[in-house]
């Protein structure tokens, strides 16, 4: 029998293709900005091309990084915004580490822990945009005092830094959570998933129609 008309729609195709660009363009910037910071890791600028290429894209793909992530951001905000019962799944975040799922709260379309790290990226990624402005030698660096591109030199490593991490805890969820990568390759979601982890969310769909714009 096909079950395929069960499954419940997490995330449309264009909000997929959207999140594949923001990861692949981080992905890229991760690794040239690591060549870019220390001799150490000089040998990564071979993926874009050597050390004039990786100094010349770098910029450009984080401008494309932004605009996608502004664009998803955009859809997903009023998904996202903090709720009495979203400060209530973080008090249990202990339960949550543990797997005690019995006491933990009712999770909506995103529980909590998604929605901190939803506005954590937000500000991370306008941190890098501001800093990456003003570094940028070839078009904006000569409109800034010497110590503004210093400390904005400074900011961007430790934002690139909060980045690396905040992602490497969003990737570690999502495989941690089975059936999470399923929803951003696929679209789609089992009703028992949603149960087992958005219960108010599949409560809401219920009497709802999910809106997937």
């Amino acid at each position: 029998m096909n079950k395929e008309p069960r499954l419940i729609q997490r995330y449309s195709t264009s909000q997929r293709i959207n999140h594949w660009i923001i990861a692949i363009t981080f992905v890229l910037l991760a690794v040239s900005g690591l060549a870019l910071f220390h001799p150490a890791f000089y040998w990564l600028s071979h993926l874009l091309g050597g050390g004039v290429w990786t100094r010349i894209l770098h910029p450009f793909i984080g401008v494309l990084m932004f605009a996608c992530f502004a664009v998803f951001a955009a859809r997903m905000f009023r998904h996202n915004l903090m709720s009495r019962q979203d400060w209530q799944w973080l008090r249990h975040m202990g339960d949550v580490l543990n797997n005690r799922e019995d006491k933990i709260p009712a999770a909506g379309r995103y529980n909590g822990g998604q929605k901190l790290l939803f506005f954590v990226l937000i500000f991370l990624v306008l941190g890098l945009l501001l800093t990456g402005v003003v570094m940028w030698r070839s078009y904006f660096a000569f409109l800034f005092p010497i110590w503004a591109i210093r400390l904005a030199s400074l900011l961007h490593a430790l934002f690139a830094f909060l980045m690396i991490c905040a992602i490497i805890v969003h990737v570690y969820a999502g495989i941690w959570v089975k059936g999470s990568v399923r929803a951003m390759t696929r679209g789609t979601v089992t009703p028992g998933w949603v149960w087992k982890h958005h219960r108010a969310w599949l409560r809401q769909l219920r009497g709802t129609t999910p809106d997937n714009k």
